[in-house]
C-alpha cells in the first residue's frame, strides 16, 4: 500500500514518507510567471541570506567538538587525562553522536529546522560549558557522549535543510560555502584557544575551562539567534518576492520527483540500498582521515616548533586551514560549473594521501607544507561528496539516508584511536600516522567508483 501525505502545489512542500513509485508531486505553475522562470535570483538572495548564518553556526559547532584538542596537554597535565584516556574521549563523542543523528533528522524533517536548530545549539552548548567542571576519565567520558548526543541532528540536519533550499547544480558550491565552517572555526579558534590558553590566568578559573566556558557560551546565544532568522523552506520566506519564490518552488519540486522515479524515497528501501552502504563507508574513511588531523594537528605542529601549545602554536596551527579554506571554496565551484563531482573527489583524496605519506618524516617547513596540502584535501572533498546521497535519495530517505551516511561520523572514534593503537604496535611514533594515510588512500580508489548523474554545466 503506497504511503504519502498529500502536498499542496502551491506551497513547495515535499512528502514527507512514501516509496519511489509514490504519485510524483504537483509541480508549481512556473509558466504563469514566464519571465521568472529561471531561479537564479532567488538562489542568490537563499545564498546570501541562509548559507552565511548556516557557516557561522558551523563554526561555533566544530569549534566546540574540536576544542579539545587544544586542551589535550592542560587536561593530561591538572585532570591527570592519559593519553589512551584523552583518545578514548575525544572518541567517544562521535559514538553518541552517530547513533543520534537518524531520529535527530527525522525530527527536523517533520518539525522544520527554525525549531529544531534552535534546540540543538542551546543544548551543545550548554554541554560544551560544563566541560570546564571535569574531574577525570569518568566526567570527560559522559560529557562528550552528552555532546555527541546534543550536537548529532546539526551537520545532517543543515546537509537536508539545503536540498529544501537549493537545486542539485549548485548545491556542491552551497555545502562548499558551508564546509568553509571547518577552516573557519580553525583559522579563528586556534589563535582563540591559544589565547585563551596563554593568558594571563584569571580566577576563579583554570584557562582552559574558561576556554570551554566562552566557546560553549556562543552556541548558546547563536541558538537564540536562530529562533527567528531560520525559515523552514522557501514557502515560509516573507525575503523572497512571489515570482521568485514560485520559480525556485518549481525547480525544486521537479528535481525531487526525479529523485523519487530514480533513487529510494521510503526509510526501510534506503536502509536495504548498496549504494547508501557504499556512501557510508567512503564517509567513514572520510571522517577516520579529517579527525586523525583534527585533534592531533596542534600537538604535530607544537613537535615541528619544539614549542609547547600556547597562541604561537595556534597561530602557525591556522595556516593549513587557510589553505583549507581557500580549496574548500573553489574545488567545489569547478566541480558544479565542469560536473565533475567524482574525479576531482577522487583527485583530491589521492593528493591528500600522498601529502600524509610524506609529512611525517619531514622537516617543520616540508612538514606544514604536506600538512596544509592534506587538510586541505579531505575538507574540500567532502562538500563535493554529498552531491552524491542528496541528488539520489528524496522524500523519508532523504532525511533518514543523510543521516544514515553520517553514521560515517564514527571514523572520528576509530581514527584517534587506529594511531593509537598503530603507535604502540609499531613502537613508533609516525605508525599511526602512516595507517592513516593508507586508509585516504584507499577512499581515493573507492570515490572513483561511484555511480554518479550528470546535470547541465553551468555557464
Amino acid at each position: 500500500m503506497r504511503e504519502s501525505l498529500p502536498t499542496r502545489a502551491d506551497s513547495g512542500s515535499l512528502t514527507l514518507r512514501g516509496r519511489s513509485d509514490a504519485p510524483r508531486i504537483a509541480e508549481p505553475d512556473a509558466a504563469a510567471h514566464p519571465a521568472n522562470q529561471d531561479p537564479e535570483r532567488a538562489i542568490a538572495r537563499a545564498r546570501r541570506r541562509l548559507v552565511s548564518f548556516l557557516l557561522l553556526l558551523y563554526v561555533i559547532s566544530f569549534l566546540d567538538r574540536a576544542n579539545i584538542g587544544f586542551a589535550k596537554q592542560a587536561l593530561q597535565t591538572y585532570v591527570g587525562i592519559s593519553p589512551e584516556a584523552y583518545a578514548l574521549a575525544a572518541g567517544l563523542f562521535f559514538i553518541s553522536y552517530s547513533l543520534s543523528g537518524f531520529p535527530s533528522n527525522l525530527i527536523l524533517h517533520r518539525i522544520g529546522a527554525r525549531i529544531w536548530m534552535s534546540v540543538i545549539m542551546v543544548a551543545w552548548g550548554a554541554v560544551s560549558m560544563s566541560t570546564m567542571f571535569v574531574k577525570g576519565g569518568a566526567s570527560l567520558y559522559t560529557l562528550r557522549l552528552l555532546l555527541g548526543v546534543a550536537e548529532a541532528g546539526f551537520f545532517p540536519g543543515v546537509i537536508l535543510y539545503l536540498t529544501y533550499w537549493f537545486p542539485n547544480r549548485v548545491r556542491g558550491q552551497m555545502m562548499g560555502l558551508f564546509y568553509l565552517g571547518v577552516p573557519f572555526s580553525l583559522v579563528l579558534g586556534s589563535p582563540l584557544s591559544g589565547f585563551l590558553l596563554g593568558m594571563h590566568p584569571v580566577r576563579p578559573f583554570q584557562n582552559w575551562q574558561w576556554m570551554f566556558l566562552i566557546e560553549g557560551f556562543m552556541a548558546v546565544v547563536a541558538g537564540f539567534v536562530s529562533w527567528w532568522y531560520l525559515d523552514n523552506r522557501p514557502v515560509d520566506a516573507a525575503w523572497l518576492p512571489p515570482a521568485e519564490k514560485q520559480a525556485l518552488i518549481a525547480t525544486l519540486t521537479r528535481e525531487e520527483n526525479e529523485r523519487r522515479a530514480s533513487g529510494p524515497a521510503g526509510l526501510w528501501p534506503m536502509l536495504r540500498n548498496l549504494r547508501v552502504l557504499q556512501f557510508l563507508l567512503i564517509y567513514t574513511l572520510i571522517q577516520i582521515s579529517v579527525y586523525g588531523a583534527v585533534f592531533y594537528l596542534p600537538t604535530e605542529v607544537s613537535d615541528l616548533l619544539h614549542k609547547p601549545a600556547g597562541l604561537e602554536t595556534g597561530v602557525v596551527s591556522a595556516i593549513p586551514w587557510v589553505c583549507a579554506s581557500l580549496a574548500v571554496w573553489w574545488l567545489p565551484r569547478i566541480a558544479d560549473r565542469r560536473n565533475l563531482h567524482r574525479p576531482i573527489a577522487s583527485a583530491t583524496m589521492l593528493i591528500s594521501g600522498v601529502a600524509s605519506f610524506v609529512f611525517p618524516a619531514s622537516g617543520p617547513l616540508v612538514g606544514l607544507i604536506a600538512l596544509s596540502v592534506v587538510v586541505s584535501g579531505i575538507i574540500a572533498a567532502q562538500p563535493i561528496f554529498w552531491t552524491f546521497p542528496t541528488g539520489y535519495l528524496a522524500d523519508r530517505a532523504a532525511a533518514g539516508g543523510i543521516a544514515v551516511v553520517t553514521l560515517g561520523n564514527l571514523g572520528g572514534f576509530f581514527g584517534p584511536n587506529m594511531k593509537v593503537w598503530a603507535d604502540d604496535t609499531f613502537h613508533s611514533p609516525n605508525a599511526g600516522l602512516y595507517l592513516l594515510a593508507a586508509l585516504t588512500v584507499l577512499n581515493a580508489g573507492l570515490i572513483s567508483l561511484v555511480k554518479t548523474r550528470r546535470y547541465p554545466e553551468q555557464p
